[in-house]
């Protein structure tokens, strides 16, 4: 569908209704449009809280709302004040992403409570049919001046216990953690997303949207009453205690909540990005996704460095090898890492120029004259301050340059020695660097982020983030890698979050240090690329493990922006397939991944076209295959099928399957 026909559809299919209640009404009640969640917000001794029934049946029980600030608290004192609701129903198109058109349809109330003094606290709140989501609205508190917000009070109480999936707050850097299960009352403070597997056939994701001038959402649990469990909000603070900073009229992210009767059903929904602001970039055709290779895997695995010197990566020579290859095998990007000086000891860091031996005005030109783009990469070791420095002047050298992606990086325990990443500090940083780049048509890949919200439907050109334990730790890791269960837990937990640069694909297991490689099977990898989504996908491996290798070509010709997403089976930790149909086609992808057990799954087929005959080409774990034993046995098999038929697969220990579907 192309830009115009979705925005007549817009104007066609919106529907807004709104109507306002009297301030005398005791509780407020919205519904989703399919009636199956119901918000009732109130007052009780003089506070405010919230309740949500899914079902009928009570899913957070009384929780309260306010904020604690530098002058007192609010939500302490307050009395109902107006409420309005209204309904939305629209679609819109996304530029690239797992879903092409998107529908936004939701009933929105919005609740003014009056605190004693003044003031008043507005809270709105929009319920979809698979979830909700609420924010804060703080009037201007003192004349334009700037005020502190030393707590949100925000609490999300569960009606009982479950089983859930996180990493801690406090003691992981970058996010890049194991997502492991235990009762949700035994756990630390933790990020979001959080997934609970709440009761058979109910599953939770609490996470936030819209973060653009805050701070990030962490959840501290607390046992509450006979068996429920209170979620208490812990935002990431600067380094004075204060949570943010906040002038003129506030407007808070989002706290949300997904609700689906299976755990795919986390992965399909759109509520995040519904929460999020239409674009803000009116032409987006020069944002292009699309697969890569780079000068990376072999830094990493010790045959290349960073710096320059006898092995240095980044040579005019080495990249224009990789660009070679990238043009002859479909890949539109090659990322160099180490282009730039600053990575040797007592080297001045600086984008502006390049290292003497890598000539950046020849590799561009070289690339563009075969159709690849040279990728940016701007490593700051933290030093948030050096690249809002430089970075206007270098964006627009690299955009004269013909550079259209910047993979930006922040290794560094804190921004600028100071402030944490994920801070408000850190927020407002990443902001500024999204912003500037899109000004120079830059799309941007950042790494070590603050979780992602988001806000890519806002700024389409934050195409990828890290925020994850990724393929890296398959290389270096002393405690042996990446566990079989971690990459069929991650769709279900940091994948709620956004697009994720995992950076799959590794071909050669071989180690640098013993016990650690990829822990799966040659298919794994492959199905891999189809299940960690990420417009801008690496093939991660470097290039010689590529040549002859009958497994790229399913690499060659999958795509990294889908027209539909559907999850055909999934249990959290243990396996998943997810099948993506391409933009501008009929082709649909499948990958399919197991944890250390294999197994056998069946795919039903129903979401294929009707009177259409198909072939698939199946690259699956060969007979003898073991993620231990045999990593590489893998098959390549060539089938018919139409819709509604099943298909077979058995999936290795940490095995898996990558098919190409595509009509006869």
């Amino acid at each position: 569908m192309n830009k115009l026909i979705v925005s007549l559809v817009i104007v066609v299919s919106s529907f807004v209704s709104s109507s306002v209640m009297p301030c005398n009404a005791k509780n407020a009640v919205v519904s989703s449009p399919d009636g199956a969640v119901t918000v009732t917000v109130g007052v009780e001794s003089a506070k405010p809280f919230y309740t949500v029934s899914y079902q009928g049946k009570m899913l957070v029980s009384p929780s309260h709302l306010g904020f604690r600030l530098d002058d007192g608290e609010m939500g302490t004192h307050v009395k109902m004040g107006t409420t309005s609701q209204k309904t939305v129903d629209e679609t819109w198109f996304q530029p690239w992403g797992e879903s092409e058109v998107v529908r936004n349809n939701y009933n929105e109330l919005k609740v003014k409570f009056e605190e004693r003094g003044g003031h008043h606290m507005q809270v709105v709140f929009r319920v979809f049919n698979d979830g909700f989501g609420f924010r804060y609205i703080l009037s201007d508190m003192k004349g334009g001046k700037e005020y502190s917000v030393l707590d949100e009070l925000t609490e999300m109480t569960l009606a009982h216990d479950a089983k859930a999936w996180s990493i801690s707050s406090n003691h992981t850097e970058y996010f890049e953690g194991i997502y492991k299960a235990s009762m949700l009352s035994e756990k630390d403070t933790v990020c979001t997303p959080l997934t609970i597997e709440y009761e058979k056939d109910l599953f939770l994701a609490i996470h936030e949207a819209a973060l653009e001038d805050y701070a990030s959402l962490n959840l501290t649990p607390r046992k509450e009453g006979h068996n429920g469990v209170r979620l208490l909000t812990a935002l990431t603070p600067w380094n004075n205690g204060v949570k943010v900073y906040a002038k003129g009229e506030m407007k808070s992210p989002w706290r949300t909540m997904i609700i689906s009767k299976t755990a795919g059903g986390l992965l399909t929904s759109n509520l995040m990005l519904n929460l999020n602001e239409p674009s803000r970039i009116e032409d987006t055709s020069w944002i292009e996704p699309g697969r890569y290779i780079g000068i990376w895997w072999s830094i990493h695995k010790k045959h290349n460095t960073w710096e320059m010197g006898p092995t240095h990566g980044a040579t005019t020579e080495n990249v224009k090898r990789y660009i070679d290859f990238a043009a002859k095998h479909g890949f539109s990007g090659v990322l160099a890492e180490g282009w730039n000086p600053g990575w040797g000891a007592g080297e001045q860091v600086t984008y502006l120029k390049s290292y003497p031996d890598f000539d950046i005005e020849e590799v561009t030109r070289y690339g563009l004259s075969k159709g690849v783009r040279f990728i940016g990469h701007t490593e700051t070791w933290g030093r948030a301050a050096l690249l809002e420095q430089e970075m206007d002047e270098a964006f627009a050298w690299f955009s004269k340059l013909g550079i259209r992606t910047v993979k930006t990086g922040y290794v560094g325990h804190l921004f600028d020695g100071k402030e944490l990443a994920k801070s408000q500090y850190g927020i407002r940083h990443y902001r500024r660097v999204i912003e500037c780049a899109a000004k120079h048509h830059i799309m941007i890949d950042n790494h070590e982020p603050a979780m992602p919200t988001g806000i890519q439907r806002t700024w389409p050109n934050l195409m990828t983030q890290e925020g994850v334990r990724g393929q890296e730790y398959n290389a270096w890791d002393r405690r042996g890698g990446n566990p079989p269960e971690h990459t069929v837990t991650l769709p279900f937990t940091r994948g709620l979050a956004g697009p994720t640069d995992f950076t799959p694909a590794i071909f050669n297991f071989s180690e640098i240090v013993k016990g650690t490689h990829p822990h799966s099977t040659l298919a794994k990898q492959l199905g891999e690329f189809v299940v960690i989504y990420s417009p801008l996908q690496m093939a991660a491996d470097a290039i010689e493990n590529y040549e002859g290798q009958p497994a790229l070509t399913f690499i060659e010709s999958c795509p990294t922006t889908w027209n539909r997403t559907v999850v055909p089976n999934g249990e959290i930790g243990k396996y998943i397939t997810i099948a993506r149909k391409e933009r501008h086609g009929d082709r649909w992808f499948i990958g399919s991944i197991t944890n250390e057990e294999a197994r056998d799954l069946t795919i039903k087929l129903d979401f294929l076209d009707e009177g259409s005959n198909y072939k698939a080409i199946i690259y699956e774990d060969g007979p003898e295959a073991d993620f231990e034993k045999n990593p590489y046995a893998m098959t390549i098999r060539q089938i018919e099928l139409k819709k509604n038929d099943e298909l077979r697969l058995h999936l290795a220990r940490s095995g898996g399957a990558a098919i190409r579907i595509e009509k006869k």
